[in-house]
């Protein structure tokens, strides 16, 4: 697999983004599950099929764009505010970027690390043996590191803020039971991870939000970054609601490029905190 997928690293990004998106629309054609979550999901935010039916080629793009992203040549990206990093880094009290399934998340990362230096970012390692290999392999660049979803990767992250350091995580990801709250979504309870807050109250660094745009025609990328509003609640429920809140501001900036048929309300797995 990863062969492939260094083979594949090697053809221009707009081919990659043109074969992800017939991939896209192939899935959700022959997938009535994916097609009903993603309309449901979209509905549920107030949006018809018209305003994101450009989502479903975004989503393909995604997984078209990988092995150059994972085992090609750097790819450049544009920065909006990027005055709100130096910003940050400037306080030196630790930086946590939040990014939702928006845009390209992995150019975040890859983009920063280029940039500015060093960033962790939390992941969540693939159950399959296969994938895992390939994806842990191909997620070490200079300058990114990563840590698992675990405990070790949660203290892992603590240290590097600790330090003064700079990570970034996805908070709308599910997390398992006992890590997390129930909390508005676009109007309706999303089991929702507490990890931003409580490492926001045991460090006190700062919060950026993040997100990569693709560009049409495989131009390339735009990291756009957004200003945290308001101070984190201390009470994890009201927090997690804020979170929410904030990622919903990204997503209605770029609703065609919202990964809609992730499972955003599924019931989180049976799985106690430590």
């Amino acid at each position: 697999m990863k062969t492939l997928f260094r083979l594949l690293s090697r053809l221009p990004l707009p081919v990659l983004h043109a074969l992800g998106a017939a991939m896209g629309w192939l899935a959700f054609l022959l997938s009535p599950t994916y097609r009903r979550r993603f309309l449901g999901n979209a509905a549920q935010a107030g949006y018809g099929f018209a305003e994101v039916r450009g989502a479903i080629g975004e989503a393909g793009k995604m997984a078209g764009e990988a092995p150059r992203l994972w085992f090609g040549a750097p790819v450049a990206a544009a920065w909006e505010n990027e005055q709100l990093v130096r910003e940050a880094l400037d306080r030196q009290r630790g930086l946590i970027f939040l990014t939702p399934h928006l845009g390209c998340f992995e150019i975040t990362a890859q983009a920063y690390a280029q940039r500015f230096g060093p960033v962790t970012v939390l992941y969540r390692p693939a159950r399959k043996a296969w994938l895992r290999g390939l994806v842990d392999t191909a997620r070490t660049r200079p300058n990114l590191s990563t840590a698992p979803a675990t405990l070790a990767g949660v203290r892992q992250m603590l240290r590097v803020l600790k330090g003064g350091g700079v990570i970034g995580l996805l908070p709308d990801q599910v997390p398992p039971q006992g890590l997390g709250v129930w909390a508005p979504f676009f109007g309706r309870d999303a089991y929702t991870m507490t990890l931003p807050a409580r490492l926001v109250q045991q460090t006190g660094c700062a919060v950026l939000l993040i997100w990569g745009e693709r560009l049409p025609f495989g131009r390339g990328y735009q990291v756009r970054v957004r200003p945290w509003q308001g101070e984190l609640p201390a009470d994890m429920s009201a927090a997690a609601a804020q979170v929410n809140g904030q990622m919903e501001r990204l997503v209605r900036e770029c609703p065609q490029q919202y990964l809609w048929g992730y499972a955003r309300y599924k019931t989180p797995r049976q799985e106690l905190a430590p």
